[in-house]
């Protein structure tokens, strides 16, 4: 029996015990399992040779980057939403393995392949430099406008009404913010890996403060300028490239939005006291950053997952996530009182999904711009995030804290919340 044949065997035997409800079409036109809706496709008999090698989900983000394998007849998200007929590790565990592994030798001979060269470097040093934010945000203005909203916030929406289109819900998001800071008049506002200036643009014209942003992404800081210059805002709005630890001025506020995924636990304090010192006294923080959910012990969070190791590496190389509990225990560490925590992990799955779905509508023009590797890795990181947020295996919090000032003096917060959801 040919190699092909024998990987065509393996690929049988493989769905005969995991119970795909979804068909799976190989490299010579056969069709095993349902035939309708979405299909996964394996182009290239040699892909069983690449798992069989190195069975790791590294080896599964190079074949999809790489086109071997593909989805025709829908999308990732309609492949996950059919599932197996069985539980992964249980199936995985039921494997007849010595029937597998009869048919090894012959594929393990065959080409050589080189990985698709789209990792970063240095992908497990966690904590991210320049050369690390460069490798995420530098990748194209003009591809991230392809799924972006009007106003190009590259962080959780806020849906008042899950129907609301991305580009009404990233304005509801930059004025919940905003709300939460309590911005008044005058006011001078940090804003921590500013992106493309959105939020400070958004906070100056309707809040009257101003604004002052920091970044090391060049492609943003470029953007950001021309467009807070195309508002007439230059002299309210300045936009530096620079870390955190760099700043010297004193602000009234200060805004961290999905920024925190990159500082890195070895950082942690270095990070919590430089925004501590930037602050005035009895100034408010916004903490919106990812986390994990905590296990029973550090050992056990300590644990990176192959999904999380897969994401530093082709991604956020440096970044890395820490859990509610951790996030809070560092503030109080650091001087902060914590007055709001809100949870929008759905917020954030209804956000990818959409940016998953716009890069997909338009993924011809992305291949066009980034080259098809590229545009695949990005469409596979958005929906591996949208599913990760919707299933609950990551989180996300907006976390308001104030710098603690000496002796009882009063936060200045209202006292209730009624002011973040008053209807305008």
């Amino acid at each position: 029996m040919s190699a092909d044949k024998k990987a065509a065997a393996m690929i049988r035997t493989v769905a005969d015990t995991l119970q795909p409800q979804f068909g799976i079409r190989l490299w010579n036109g056969e069709i095993i399992g349902p035939t309708d809706g979405p299909l996964l496709a394996v182009n290239d008999p040699m892909a069983i040779r690449k798992v069989a090698l190195r069975p790791k989900l590294d080896s599964i983000v190079e074949l999809w980057i790489s086109g071997q394998v593909d989805i025709e007849n829908g999308t990732i998200f309609d492949l996950a939403e059919k599932g197996l007929n069985t539980r992964l590790k249980r199936g995985i565990k039921d494997l007849p393995k010595w029937q597998l592994l009869k048919n090894v030798p012959s594929i393990l001979v065959g080409r050589n392949e080189a990985d698709s060269g789209l990792a970063g470097e240095r992908p497990f040093d966690f904590g991210s430099d320049k050369q690390a934010i460069g490798h995420h945000y530098d990748v194209s203005n003009d591809f991230y406008r392809l799924f972006l909203d009007e106003n190009m916030v590259y962080t959780c929406a806020y849906f008042k009404d899950w129907s609301n289109s991305l580009d009404t819900a990233q304005v509801d998001k930059l004025d919940h913010v905003c709300r939460k800071l309590r911005l008044q008049p005058g006011e001078k506002l940090l804003d921590i890996g500013c992106g493309w200036g959105s939020l400070l643009i958004h906070a100056v014209e309707n809040y009257g403060v101003t604004g002052h942003g920091i970044t090391l992404s060049e492609a943003q800081i470029d953007l950001a300028r021309k467009r807070v210059a195309d508002r007439g805002l230059s002299d309210r709005i300045t936009i530096e490239l620079t870390s955190y630890e760099d700043v010297r001025d004193t602000f009234d506020k200060v805004s961290s939005i999905g920024m925190f995924e990159h500082v890195g636990s070895a950082n942690y304090d270095k990070y919590f006291h430089s925004v501590w010192r930037l602050l005035k006294p009895g100034g408010l923080y916004m903490h919106h950053a990812i986390s994990r959910r905590a296990k029973r012990s550090k050992k056990a969070f300590r644990r990176k997952s192959a999904e999380h190791l897969a994401l530093v590496k082709y991604i956020f190389p440096g970044g890395e996530l820490d859990h509610l509990g951790m996030s809070i225990e560092n503030l109080e560490g650091h001087g902060f009182e914590v007055h709001d925590v809100e949870n929008l992990r759905e917020h954030y799955g209804r956000t990818c999904r959409l940016w998953a779905d716009r890069l997909h509508a338009r993924f011809d023009e992305a291949v066009a711009d980034v080259g098809a590797p590229k545009a695949r890795l990005w469409l596979l990181y958005l929906t591996g995030c949208a599913l990760a947020f919707e299933r609950g295996t990551v989180q996300i919090n907006q976390t308001l804290a104030r710098k603690r000032a000496r002796g009882s003096a009063p936060s200045g917060l209202p006292p209730t919340r009624e002011d973040l959801y008053r209807l305008t």
